[in-house]
């Protein structure tokens, strides 16, 4: 079995040269790269990266979006033993530097003229980083500064030098081994800084294996590329088991464009983390809102059978002839046009990963028929430790062990795993390997969980996470803010509790939703600040509060965790502002002492506080938003009886 990347995709390449690997749309026109056509861009690139004098061993920055030359650029610095490493595009410079230096970095691929601007910024003070490969020419054209070179100058120079040094290339590949280093991705750093996680070819090919047997995977797939490609998603779904498959990528024109382009190509297999799901039911949301009374009655109506019946339909469970009749002909006037609105219409297996999702909404979009299933991971395992299989899918867990993987519950609750697909080490840091590798080869994941009856891991919370009232009820704060993100008017929460006699929560809203409520109240607002301070607005949340208390109060254990009082913050938690990871996961300790005053308030029955924050701009400039805000009691309920 060939064990690295470059072998598989010569490989593709040797058995179907002319089927479709890649897609990219460019000025509304899909552009196809053949197998072949990857297998030769890979070669050239190796060779012109050669010719520039990268090195076995090195490691090279890319700083790109989803593009066919980012994937087959990752490939291609793999076939010479180097070490490609995906930087997230809105990262700031001096996040980016941090990775540079750690790494060493004199490599740089940049997509655009943004990127460019940020790698030359970059290089004042890391004067290591000698070349920046480009691919977008645009506003480039009088760039005269030392180092860079179009993508189409480096195959040029690789077309050259593959002349010039017959076989060399070849001989190269031929010293690749499975167990070699094939990607270093850098942790969001949610505690600290981020650390450098070293993953091999055969540990990222064993986990797209074991999907591919899972999910039955065929060459005949149509994967949409949206994902940031510095995410470990994003690379099992859109490298590893594209080149381990053989399907095909599709690469969207821009960011903006990823709705048309889900409609146009129509994917088969589709990956997302929670937040695209919660979008996605957020604009379906907003689309009913403005709807006319008597459709919005038709969806409710269908809504009501989906929820009852479409779940079980979709697990082939049994079903009565006349609610399966019911069922197909709202596919035909709702769930159907649903689908392909938000671009779902031919999805065969749907996955979402990266952060707990909320019941409610995994229900959703299994009860309209999208077959969703968890997968549970982290970059340190290949994205990949536990998924869901057909017809065995659990809202509340995220499934049994993937193939070739083995997970325990250690006597603390943390799960924990051991499989091939696991991380080689830490970057340059064995102190931490050491911390989360134990001697025997397991994997400690700082995640708390319990295995059910039926073998399927359930994930509590993150266990430094999890903590107690001080009445002695557990704390999960994850499990109770994915509640409330169900509802599409709130984009983010965070809760607070462990130690302290209640829970309280900060809430952001989701602008677009609740902007166009406003609108149709006729509402006025000037922009956010004044919309999340509305009283109809606050009130708003308190509704969605209290039916989230309602079914805390439903659930075993869960009524004293109940949140007791909230406010809405005044702005939203950002990436720029260190309040979110790139990945968008929340950091709460620096959250919660950024935002300490009103922590306190919460907590020391203040009706109001006032607040100065500091915020980052795009451009590097900084500023100040000012706010008086509002805190609310929420309603509560008393805890459910037990049935006898």
């Amino acid at each position: 079995m060939t064990s690295t990347f470059p072998h598989l995709l010569l490989q593709q390449a040797k058995a179907r040269p002319d089927a479709p690997a890649l897609r990219e749309k460019e000025y509304g026109i899909w552009q196809t790269w053949s197998w072949q056509k990857a297998a030769d861009d890979v070669r050239l690139m190796a060779c012109g990266l050669t010719a520039l004098g990268l090195r076995a061993g090195e490691n090279l920055v890319f700083v790109s979006g989803n593009r066919p030359y980012c994937y087959l650029g990752f490939a291609a610095v793999q076939s010479l033993r180097a070490i490609p490493i995906p930087l997230y595009q809105d990262a700031v410079a001096a996040e980016m530097i941090f990775v540079m230096t750690d790494a060493q970095v004199r490599f740089a691929y940049a997509e655009d003229q943004e990127q460019v601007d940020k790698l030359l910024e970059i290089r004042e003070s890391h004067p290591a980083l000698e070349v920046i490969i480009y691919e977008d020419p645009r506003g480039l054209r009088h760039y005269e500064q030392p180092g860079l070179i179009s993508i189409q100058a480096l195959l040029e120079k690789g077309r050259a030098w593959d002349a010039q040094h017959p076989g060399v290339w070849q001989q190269e590949l031929s010293r690749l081994d499975g167990q070699d280093t094939s990607i270093i991705l850098y942790t969001s750093g949610t505690t600290g800084k981020p650390k450098g996680v070293c993953l091999t070819h055969e540990g990222f090919i064993v986990a797209a294996r074991g999907g591919q047997e899972v999910d039955h995977l065929a060459p005949g797939e149509n994967v949409v590329s949206y994902l940031p490609p510095a995410w470990a998603g994003d690379h099992l779904f859109s490298f590893a088991q594209w080149i381990v498959v053989g399907f095909t990528i599709n690469c969207p024109e821009d960011a903006s464009t990823v709705a048309i382009d889900m409609r146009e190509i129509g994917p088969t297999y589709y990956f997302a983390p929670p937040r695209i799901f919660e979008g996605l039911l957020t604009s379906v949301s907003i689309r009913m809102e403005d709807a006319a009374r008597p459709k919005q009655w038709l969806f409710e109506r269908c809504m009501r059978l989906a929820r009852r019946v479409g779940a079980d339909i979709l697990d082939g469970k049994s079903v009565g002839a006349w609610d399966r009749l019911k069922y197909r002909m709202a596919d035909l006037l709702i769930y159907g046009p649903l689908k392909n609105v938000m671009g779902l219409s031919r999805i065969r297996v749907a996955y979402t990963a990266g952060a707990a999702i909320g019941p409610d909404l995994f229900r959703f979009f299994r009860s309209i028929g999208v077959n969703l299933k968890q997968l549970y991971g982290s970059t340190e395992t290949s994205a990949y430790v536990c998924i869901q299989r057909d017809g065995q899918v659990e809202l509340s867990a995220v499934g049994q062990p993937a193939p070739g993987v083995q997970v325990r519950i250690a006597d603390s609750g943390e799960v924990m795993v051991k499989s091939a697909a696991l991380l080689k080490e830490y970057y340059k840091r064995p102190d931490a390997t050491a911390e989360v590798l134990d001697a025997d080869g397991w994997f400690h994941t700082g995640d708390a969980g319990l295995i059910d009856a039926a073998g399927q891991l359930r994930i509590i919370d993150r266990a430094k996470d999890v903590g107690k009232l001080t009445s002695g009820a557990m704390f999960a704060p994850n499990y109770i803010e994915n509640k409330l993100k169900f509802f599409p008017q709130i984009k983010e929460a965070v809760c607070f509790g462990h130690d302290r006699d209640k829970v309280c929560a900060f809430i952001n809203i989701d602008f677009d939703a609740v902007g166009n409520w406003a609108e149709r109240q006729s509402l006025p607002y000037a922009g956010y600040v004044d919309l999340a301070g509305k009283l109809p607005v606050l009130e708003m949340m308190r509704e969605c509060i209290a039916q989230v208390n309602a079914d805390l109060a439903a659930e075993e254990g869960m009524a004293g965790t109940q949140i007791a009082r909230f406010l809405v913050l005044h702005k939203e938690l950002d990436p720029d502002d260190d309040e979110l990871t790139r990945t968008r996961k929340v950091r709460r300790n620096f959250v919660a002492e950024k935002y300490a005053v009103l922590i306190d308030a919460l907590y020391t029955g203040k009706s109001e506080q006032f607040i100065e924050t500091k915020v980052k701009f795009e451009d590097g400039r900084t500023g100040t938003v000012l706010a008086t805000l509002k805190i609310l009691e929420a309603k509560t309920w008393p805890a459910a009886r037990k049935a006898a």
